[in-house]
């Protein structure tokens, strides 16, 4: 085809989840007449709250909500976002020094975030296990993704000493994703408390506080964050929320940061040449909805959650899996931990082959059983997977024990 090469290094060296190639063959069995249960949905299978359904409706009418809207969000949206943010979290935000950027889903916010603060050079602290796109997102902006690996626990977040040796003169920020995906925790109280009095120290790096899922919590407390226990910490702390978890609005596409107003313009710069305002009718829906309503509405979807989260307990007791069960508290996954169940003695090479098997795991898994399960590679840790808690109790119930029979056989 000639000498043009039309790809640039950038995508040419950008990663492709390997999910898709799961859910592709997934796909094939389907078209097979075979059955499949998909355990890989990061997504709600609900509608939204009626209440909303009908703030959307009422925008239908209205010229502006099929025009442009500023850059960075209507007026009145970005002040609800920081009253929401003051009253969910519990903090007051200085208005003078701090703004908003509403973007086109909480995706686009930490992309946005990272290419307004990202040189090229600069070192970005991940904790695994991460969600597959923040070390993309790095790389994209000529960052340098760093990853720290836990030692206590796949549901453990790793040590405030071991994030602490992680941090060079380059380092410009850490993300913390709290309540987590892949594992359904949130980061408790003792562990943020400490990693608030390190992080104190070093006045050069920020904290991406990527907290989608933060009404998501079935079980109390809710969860906390760094400016909690140190106030001064909101100063470089830069906020990512939206509507696609707690509002079950993956496919509307709205998601806002709140950060100091430097970063704010910077932001508003960047999606300005790019995608210009996120959706107007949208915009203008929630500028009308009470978000008290998220409460109300997610009473049921947690109960749903809790109680699949219990499933996963008494079937882990039933097939032996115990010691590699642990309590999700948040969002809507469960961390399988291969390396703790009989299965991996099927793919490892020798007794101390420590080589990651989870893709092969969860291909054979498909084959097999037609479970889908995300393999962890992408996650930052070796022979895990992150299946989801939404389907529903029958169904789920009934893809558990296939998948923990499969795995519980050497």
């Amino acid at each position: 085809m000639g000498n043009f090469n039309p790809v640039s290094d950038r995508i040419l060296n950008s990663n492709e989840s390997i999910t898709l190639k799961l859910n592709a063959k997934a796909e094939a069995l389907r078209k097979e007449g075979k059955k499949v249960y998909n355990l890989t949905a990061g997504q709600l299978p609900y509608r939204p709250s009626s209440v909303l359904i009908e703030k959307i409706e009422q925008q239908l009418n209205l010229l502006s909500s099929y025009q442009y809207s500023p850059v960075a969000g209507k007026p009145e949206l970005k002040e609800k976002v920081i009253k929401y943010f003051e009253e969910s979290r519990g903090i007051e935000i200085p208005r003078d020094d701090f703004g908003v950027v509403i973007s086109t889903g909480a995706k686009q916010s930490v992309f946005n975030l990272l290419g307004t603060i990202i040189n090229p050079g600069d070192e970005v602290i991940t904790l695994a296990p991460f969600w597959i796109s923040y070390p993309e997102m790095i790389k994209y902006w000529q960052g340098t993704p760093v990853p720290v690996v836990p030692t206590a626990g796949i549901n453990v977040p790793p040590s405030v000493e071991d994030i602490k040796n992680a941090i060079t003169e380059k380092t410009k920020a850490i993300i913390l994703n709290s309540p987590s995906n892949p594992t359904g925790i949130f980061y408790d109280e003792e562990w943020i408390k400490n990693f608030a009095d390190m992080i104190s120290e070093f006045s050069h790096v920020g904290i991406v506080s990527d907290e989608i899922y933060f009404k998501l919590n079935y079980y109390d407390p809710a969860p906390k964050y760094p400016y909690h226990f140190r106030p001064e910490l909101l100063e470089r702390t830069f906020l990512i929320d939206g509507i696609s978890k707690s509002m079950a609005c993956t496919g509307l596409r709205i998601g806002y940061t709140v950060a100091r107003n430097d970063v704010i313009k910077g932001m508003s710069k960047l999606q300005g040449q790019s995608t210009s305002n996120a959706n107007s009718l949208m915009q203008g829906a929630l500028i009308e909805y009470d978000f008290s309503d998220i409460d109300s509405y997610l009473g049921p979807v947690k109960n749903h959650l809790r109680v699949n989260s219990e499933i996963i307990k008494e079937k882990m007791q039933q097939y032996g899996l115990e010691g590699a069960w642990y309590q999700t508290n948040s969002a809507f996954y469960f961390f399988l931990n291969f390396a703790k169940m009989p299965i991996i003695n099927k793919f490892k090479k020798s007794e101390d082959d420590d080589g990651d098997y989870a893709f092969e795991i969860c291909e054979t898994l498909i084959s097999e059983t037609g479970i889908v399960a995300v393999p962890s590679s992408d996650f930052g840790i070796r022979n895990c997977a992150r299946i989801s808690l939404v389907l529903e109790r029958q169904i789920f119930t009934e893809a558990l024990d296939i998948l923990f029979d499969f795995l519980s056989k050497e």
